[in-house]
This record gives C-alpha cells, structure tokens and sequence, in this order.
C-alpha cells in the first residue's frame, strides 16, 4: 500500500472509498468491496472541518493514525491518500448546496452538515474521478443526497456493518460508557422487532439513557413520510446517549 498526499500521485479509473479516519471493520467491509470493482483501491482520511457543526464536536473526533494504516493496508487498499486542507478547499473553491433533502432529518438536527460533506465529496471526485465510489447504508441520507452529485460515477452501496448485538458500528462509539455502549442496543432492537412508527417510538422510549431525535417511517426515495401505499419504507433513526450522537437505520421491506 502507498501512503500519498497529493492526488497527482493517485491512479485514474479506481475504486474509492472516503472516510474520515478512525477506522473500523465497517470501513474495512467498504475497502474489501472497492477490490470487486478495480486493482486500484484508493482510500481518503480526512476530517472534514465543513460538516461539523460545532467546534468541539470536530475536535473531540478520534484519530487513530497508526491503526487506520493498518485496517487500509490489511483489507487490501492500495493507495491510501491523506490530503491537507488547502489540496481539498484551495482558494475560489465553491460550497455545494444540499438543498431541501439537507434540511430535514440529520440535517435539521446539524444545520449545515450535508453541505460540507457534498462539498468534500465533490472536491474528492473532481481531484481523483474515479470509476467507482463506495459507501455505506448507515449513513443513508447522506447517500442519497451524494447521489445527486455523482456525475459519471457509479455509487455502489454497502450494508451497515454491525457488531454481534446488532449496533451498527460508527467511529463515535468509543465515546460511550459502558453503561451507554449497554443502552444503544434498544436502537437494533427496535429497529428489528418495531412493525409500525408507534412501535418503533414505543421501544425506543423503553430506554431512559436514550434521547431521541427523530424516529420515522420513510419513503426511501424522497425522505417523506412513509403512508400505507408506500413500496420501499425504511424506518430511520438518531438519539443521544452519553453526549453521543448515533444514527441507524434499516429497510422495512416492500409494500404492495
């Protein structure tokens, strides 16, 4: 694997993977299906610092340097590309709008978040143009959104990597407690055993470490609520548990 930090050094036509560091076997699932689409596998590590909201969020944020090498160079990247902010914003660089679909959800909740990442996403893909970009569903309406901007791209999904209980796995979950890391299993179990929105609050509301953000039905296309004619509903959710945000998500199956 190649250490490089300068998108001149970076092969054309590869598969890529994004990501902001702290790397986990989530990420490692990502880099092994980049292999499936081209020899080259470029992975990034970059904290964005346009999709934090908050100052403190961004520097409370993990690095793991020494052990993000070795997952990349371990799950089979061949280019591990770690670019300096004025390679990724020089100056004259433009900021994307998310438009309405960043407002709503995790964007209402981070007034901003979506532009900054479709910002870097899009400076991403005008510095490497790769063939193929990787992402995982954890994040769904980030993809979605990242749909809209990948012109010429393909955007290959993954499923959400989960530890043995079901929690989906997030860089931010070494911030919880034990007793909090205990709590955020009712968000898989709700997730799994809710058939209706009410069920899924009802669950969710069980657990008193966990404050709830949204927990919705959804249209899976157009984020709008989910009605009793809809084919593809995914049930979405985000909490704070510990000063920890988290967010999950999974299919609620088809709907004739």
């Amino acid at each position: 694997m190649k250490v490089v930090t300068d998108a001149r050094q970076l092969p054309s036509a590869c598969a890529f993977v994004p990501t902001m560091g702290a790397l986990h076997a989530g990420h490692a699932s990502l880099f092994s299906l980049a292999k499936k689409y081209s020899d080259d596998v470029v992975a990034s590590i970059f904290i964005n610092p346009l999709q934090f909201e908050n100052k403190e969020d961004l520097a409370q944020y993990p690095r793991t340097p020494d052990i993000d090498i070795a997952i990349a160079d371990a799950a089979g990247v061949t280019h591990l590309w770690l670019p300096n902010q004025a390679e990724i914003y020089p100056d004259g660089y433009v900021k994307k709008s998310a438009g309405p679909l960043g407002d709503i959800y995790e964007g209402k909740a981070r007034p901003g978040h979506f532009d900054g990442v479709l910002t870097v996403v899009h400076q991403f893909f005008s510095l490497l143009k790769p063939k193929v970009a990787i992402f995982g569903e954890k994040d769904f309406q980030q993809l979605q959104l990242i749909r809209t901007i990948a012109e010429g791209i393909e955007i290959v999904t993954a499923p959400t990597i989960r530890e043995l209980d079901g929690l989906a796995l997030s860089s931010r979950n070494v911030r919880l407690s034990d007793e909090g890391r205990n709590a955020a299993q009712v968000i898989y179990r709700a997730l799994t055993k809710a058939k209706s929105e009410n069920e899924l609050r009802e669950i969710l509301a069980s657990e008193s470490s966990l404050t709830v953000d949204y927990a919705d039905f959804i249209d899976e296309k157009t984020f709008a609520h989910a009605q009793s004619d809809t084919r593809k509903v995914r049930a979405i959710v985000a909490g704070w548990i510990n000063g920890v945000r988290l967010i999950d998500n999974m299919p609620m199956g088809n709907r004739a």
